[in-house]
């Protein structure tokens, strides 16, 4: 059992708030560990108790969408999901609607299924999010930010089971357009 010693903030950023751990391993060793969290946390208890964001895996007439878009963490333009953060006071099905319609121009026709949150990168940070499986309608549109750069496509099988051989994407989009080129979804 992990004996917890200290917890602080060591930076506060705009998005990420960056946190130091002191704890006593296994064997009685204290050690350091560094987390990022978007939430502002209070103490250990907070590390991981509320969800926020979502992605969504939307499909429509059969194809799946993908989102093409430079991600500034890996300095790399990589296929996502749709994807973003709840607000405050926000339910999760009208995060779906606002986040798919500012990254696509897309309406939610049906949402299929919302899985519970999960950790999104279990290694650095509490973020958890749901994921949701909808059907999309409507046309394509740009409505991003002048921040972001968004390349929104539906894609069949076929096409998404060649991305996959050859294309550098997110691990979710990733395990998404798997199941989706070898199942359908």
């Amino acid at each position: 059992m992990v004996e917890f010693i200290n917890f602080q903030k060591v930076r506060d950023g705009k998005y990420l708030k960056n946190y130091e751990i002191t704890y006593l391993n296994k064997s009685g060793h204290e050690k350091k560990y560094e987390i990022v969290s978007r939430r502002e946390l209070q103490g250990i208890e907070d590390v991981g108790g509320k969800p926020s964001g979502v992605s969504i895996v939307a499909t429509c007439e059969g194809k799946l969408l993908l989102l093409h878009e430079f991600r500034m963490g890996v300095n790399r333009t990589v296929y996502n999901l749709c994807a973003g953060m709840l607000e405050a006071d926000e339910s999760i099905e009208d995060c779906i609607a606002r986040e798919l319609y500012e990254e696509t121009g897309l309406h939610v026709k049906s949402i299929k299924k919302i899985l519970p949150p999960s950790f999104a990168a279990v290694a650095i940070s509490d973020t958890t999010t749901y994921i949701a499986f909808v059907e999309a309608e409507g046309a394509l549109e740009d409505h991003t930010s002048e921040n972001e750069q968004i390349d929104a496509k539906f894609y069949s099988q076929d096409e998404v089971l060649r991305l996959l051989e050859t294309e550098p994407f997110s691990s979710r989009a990733q395990m998404a357009a798997y199941f989706f080129a070898e199942y359908g979804l």
